[in-house]
């Protein structure tokens, strides 16, 4: 009868960490285990705006119409340009990332900080883009009306380029009050009220017989719907507040929804992105002060390179299905 003899020696590789599963250590395992997590987190989100977008396709804003801004060029239309850019900026810096871990492992120092480095403004960049890109998509540039059904009207003229409210509405002589919480019915309050009442864009509206409403609702050829001088005029009387920029609540590019998911998926992807800023710059400072080389070892430099790759991938998954799609 054959017995089996545990030593001391195994029962140490096996529970004091010694072994490594798969060839990886406990250190790298366990960021695969987060990512894993991780990865399913953000594909409930991006399906949850798959499901909402193709419920509401019919209204739902088109992307080269809202994400049109680029630095230093005001005015020039640049459909997705920026976004373009954002996007080889974070695949870049994950090309670095590469290198410094890849200069880890021949326990280079001098390039794992270099490398290091330009990861690190990489992100840098990239976070900071997505902020500029949130001021414009809040603050908005054209401002709408909407109905007391819910539904947008956007302003164009008879070539059917958008214009703004800034461009047609009235002055009028009437004073308007922000309801605030100590002068409100159990304490409500509304928001910052917008530049332009109603009744200024109307009467603006009526003053520019070049003006057409656009509606929300997309055709077959993947352009919105642009109302007769009629039925503008009709439409508009519907008008009950005054859209500028895109909010929680309201939205002037379209479905409120966009603005929903537009805040949490790329808020929470950045939110990942300037941990992961964070992270390398500890790493980068234990580079520097040469903790790792005391060690023989840059694990750490390819643990957090797990992590970065893992961000620059989920956003190429987010500008596919948010952007492009």
């Amino acid at each position: 009868m054959g017995a089996t003899v545990t030593t001391a020696n195994s029962e140490e590789k096996t529970w004091g960490g010694g072994n490594e599963p798969m060839g990886a250590s406990y250190g790298k395992l366990m960021m695969w285990f987060f990512i894993v997590s991780d990865a399913l987190t953000f594909s409930g989100f991006l399906a949850a705006y798959g499901f909402s977008r193709f419920k509401f396709i019919e209204t739902w804003p088109l992307a080269d119409e809202v994400f049109t801004h680029f630095p230093f060029m005001h005015g020039v239309s640049a459909p997705m340009y920026y976004v373009a850019l954002m996007t080889f900026i974070l695949i870049f810096s994950s090309v670095t990332m590469v290198l410094a871990v890849d200069a880890g492992h021949h326990l280079n120092k001098k390039k794992v900080t270099i490398y290091m480095f330009l990861t690190i403004i990489g992100g840098l960049i990239f976070v900071g883009s997505q902020a500029w890109e949130w001021k414009n998509f809040i603050k908005g540039e054209y401002g709408a009306i909407e109905t007391k059904g819910g539904s947008l009207l956007q302003f164009v003229d008879k070539e059917g380029h958008r214009v703004a409210l800034a461009d047609f509405a009235a002055t009028l002589p009437e004073e308007r009050e922000q309801l605030t919480r100590n002068k409100g019915r159990w304490f409500m309050e509304e928001s910052t009220l917008p530049t332009y009442s109603v009744a200024e864009v109307q009467a603006g509206f009526e003053a520019h017989p070049d003006l057409l409403i656009r509606t929300e609702t997309i055709t077959k050829e993947k352009k919105k719907t642009i109302l007769s001088r009629e039925e503008s005029v009709a439409r508009l009387k519907e008008g009950k507040i005054v859209v500028e920029g895109a909010n929680l609540i309201r939205n002037e590019y379209g479905n409120k929804l966009f603005a929903d998911f537009f805040f949490f998926i790329t808020g929470f992807h950045g939110f990942h992105v300037f941990s992961g800023v964070i992270i390398n710059i500890i790493i980068f400072f234990n580079v520097l002060l040469g903790t790792y080389e005391k060690r023989k070892s840059y694990e750490m430099v390819e643990k957090v390179g797990l992590y970065w790759h893992f961000v620059d991938l989920v956003w190429v998954f987010v500008f596919t299905v948010f952007y492009l799609v």
